[in-house]
């Protein structure tokens, strides 16, 4: 079963992916490469998917580290295989050969980071609530403390839901504007009365930019629009589908 592998130039020098659902183990509305330790998938199917991911990236299959995601800002240092129960945070950063970091999505924004001159990198998952509570700058943050420079980071965003298929409610919008007014430029009027569309690609972009890293973009690919691509919790919620697979996102240092 072949991988398909959405790379990015802005992370060159480091063996990266932001894995499609393509490839895999996994059957029914799982199909593909679903990576979610969280889903009621089949645990050793999962555990075949991530053991795709880690020889694709040149890793020992314990080495490719994920989290417990809960939105938040919170960043670990890894230094060797998490292992037993995942630490709850929502980013990684290592400057230690052989391991991989790995975040889990499913319309949220996964967030790969490279400083090539100090070999360091690091992944988050910014869903709205990691990007406004800051989750892009934590990051950027713990890799200066292994020795990065922010002027020497680069960053990319992966696939994740599009501003064309995130309707929101007044109440969601409001929020925003009440942090910031000129958040308003992430917002779109919907077709539908009291509804927006929400920009979350452009509102994480916007984070790392004020993080003050080297260089910053996205890949372009929306996980709702593709559903031969992509897993989509928001699809999934549509279509009253019983469950959804969770991509993975990762970066490795070999």
């Amino acid at each position: 079963m072949t991988l398909e592998i959405i790379t990015s130039d802005n992370l060159s020098g480091f063996q990266h992916g932001f894995f499609t659902r393509r490839g895999g183990a996994s059957a029914g509305v799982f199909k593909g490469l679903n990576c979610g330790q969280g889903s009621s998938d089949q645990c050793d199917v999962v555990s075949i998917n991530r053991g795709m991911v880690a020889d694709a990236l040149g890793v020992k299959h314990d080495h490719l580290c994920s989290v417990y995601q809960v939105h938040s800002p919170d960043v670990i240092h890894v230094e060797a295989p998490i292992v037993g129960e995942k630490p709850k945070a929502d980013a990684m950063v290592t400057k230690t050969r052989g391991i991989a970091l790995g975040v889990l999505s499913a319309d949220c924004a996964p967030i790969l980071f490279a400083d090539v001159n100090a070999g360091v990198i690091g992944a988050a998952h910014s869903g709205w609530k990691g990007a406004k509570r800051g989750v892009a700058r934590a990051t950027v943050e713990a890799m200066e403390m292994l020795g990065a420079d922010r002027a020497n980071i680069h960053a990319s965003v992966g696939p994740c839901i599009s501003q064309r298929n995130y309707e929101v409610s007044i109440e969601f919008f409001e929020d925003f504007i009440a942090d910031d007014m000129e958040n308003s430029r992430y917002f779109a009027q919907s077709h539908v009365a009291d509804k927006y569309q929400f920009d979350l690609p452009s509102f994480v972009l916007n984070g790392l930019r004020n993080a003050g890293v080297a260089s910053a973009n996205w890949t372009g690919h929306c996980t709702y629009a593709e559903p031969d691509r992509f897993y989509s919790y928001r699809r999934m919620t549509h279509l009253k589908e019983p469950d959804y697979g969770r991509l993975i996102s990762a970066i490795s240092i070999t």
